[in-house]
């Protein structure tokens, strides 16, 4: 059906029907043979565990496409951060072809290093992906995007400057995955609906790892026990950050204006309001079928993009981790917060921090036998700075959104700078309180 011949109720029916497939395959998690997570996390983890075989080729088909793309639009040669990035896609398909033939090298055949990029996040991302672009129609393409917008404004706009619609954005994150979150953005602020400096602010303040990471970082660190406590004080610091840095530089002081402005409710009812917004949309969309063939297309182009960089850069992260001082002098920049917050090996603490800008998971495996308050904040800060190497940026970077890599390591640095504080606050009142004990 067309945009010209969609009466009222069937937009009203497509609006309520497909946002509630949407709500439940992302924020409705079920338990299939113990494991408890979302409906596409559940797609993809079949896939990746139950059909490896099938799972390996088609990343692999991703990962070709993804590195012939830049050299057929010619892509490669617009600037020098597209030449490197496909210089690092090169390589990724090379690591990939000799981990998978084992071919290569023992110092990276180490299990922290390619088995663990490839089978842990290349592979898992390859899948999510696509899968999870594929059900965004459900929660994109029928109003219900606009309809949250119009009614979360009045929340989202004077505490984190964004529109109201960013607030799914956040949810996306948490509960699927933050490359499926950016997948949300990037459409959003090609659509006119973000500026600049809001898409900026929901990429680097919002799009971090998803809960099933978070659960994966607290059995390492040994939090399980303290689950709850962790998830909420994780959201409310992520979000307390993020307040704050979109009122700092760099995020401060970029282009704010945009197409299409946000909707208000002026001298109505803003519930109506929302209502309207959501039905003119779902009357002006195309049919379900077409409209998950885009985001599917849009979900293998990105994962294209980034999967073969996640595992470039990524090695690099993790070698420069293990081999090179670059952390130990990121960490006495961090030195001064960790001592600031009162733990007990401030220096420790901070070099093993700082390796979180390499791979979000790194400072968990580096602090992983010490106290009860340093483990505490090491499993918040990394999912609460956001910025990482081995997939967070290069997930930026494919995308539209105008965000370069100095920028976002400032950005990484603030938030850093920042989670720490919060969250030691934080630790030593729930350490007090005896919710740590």
């Amino acid at each position: 059906m067309t945009q010209h011949n969609k009466s009222t109720q069937l937009a009203l029916w497509q609006m309520i029907v497909f946002s509630l497939v949407g709500i439940v395959m992302f924020f409705v998690p079920f338990t299939i043979g113990n494991k408890r997570t979302i409906a596409f996390d559940h797609a993809a983890s079949y896939l990746v565990n139950e059909q490896k075989p099938l799972a390996i080729v088609l990343l692999f088909a991703l990962m070709i496409y993804g590195v012939a793309k830049p050299f057929v639009t010619g892509s490669y040669k617009h600037n020098l951060t597209n030449k490197i990035l496909t210089a690092l896609k090169v390589a990724g398909l090379i690591l990939a072809v000799l981990y998978i033939t084992g071919l290569a090298p023992e110092l990276i055949m180490q299990k922290d290093m390619m088995p663990f990029l490839f089978d842990k996040l290349a592979l898992p991302v390859g899948m999510i992906v696509p899968i999870g672009a594929m059900m965004l129609a459900f929660l994109l393409g029928f109003g219900l995007l606009e309809l949250m917008g119009v009614l979360m404004q009045p929340v989202m706009r004077p505490i984190w400057k964004t529109p109201g619609a960013s607030a799914i954005d956040a949810v996306a994150s948490f509960v699927g995955s933050y490359s499926v979150a950016l997948l949300i953005t990037n459409r959003v602020y090609l659509q006119g609906q973000y500026s600049t400096k809001e898409a900026v602010i929901i990429a680097t303040g919002f799009s971090t790892v998803s809960t099933a990471f978070m659960v994966i970082i607290a059995k390492t660190l040994n939090l399980m026990d303290f689950w709850n406590l962790y998830f909420w004080s994780c959201l409310v610091i992520t979000f307390l950050v993020t307040a704050i840095t979109a009122r700092l530089p760099p995020i401060a002081t970029m282009d704010n204006s945009k197409p299409i402005a946000d909707v208000t409710a002026q001298g109505q009812s803003r519930l109506k309001l929302a209502f309207d917004t959501g039905i003119n949309t779902a009357k002006a969309s195309d049919g379900l079928l077409k409209v998950l063939w885009i985001n599917l297309k849009d979900g293998i182009e990105m994962a294209a993009a980034i999967v073969p960089s996640i595992i470039a850069i990524g090695l690099l992260g993790l070698l420069f981790a293990k081999y090179t001082p670059v952390f130990d002098v990121l960490g006495m920049a961090l030195y001064p917060f960790t001592y600031l917050g009162g733990l007990p090996q401030p220096m420790v603490v901070a070099k093993g921090l700082s390796a979180g800008l390499a791979e979000v998971f790194l400072p968990a495996l580096l602090l992983a036998d010490s106290d009860i308050l340093t483990r505490f904040v090491t499993a918040i800060v990394p999912v609460s700075s956001i910025i990482f190497f081995s997939a967070m940026i290069p997930c930026v970077l494919a995308t539209n959104i105008p965000l370069s890599v100095p920028k976002m390591i400032l950005i990484w640095f603030i938030r850093t700078a920042l989670s720490i504080v919060l969250a030691c606050a934080f630790a030593q009142l729930a350490l007090a309180l005896g919710w740590l004990a």
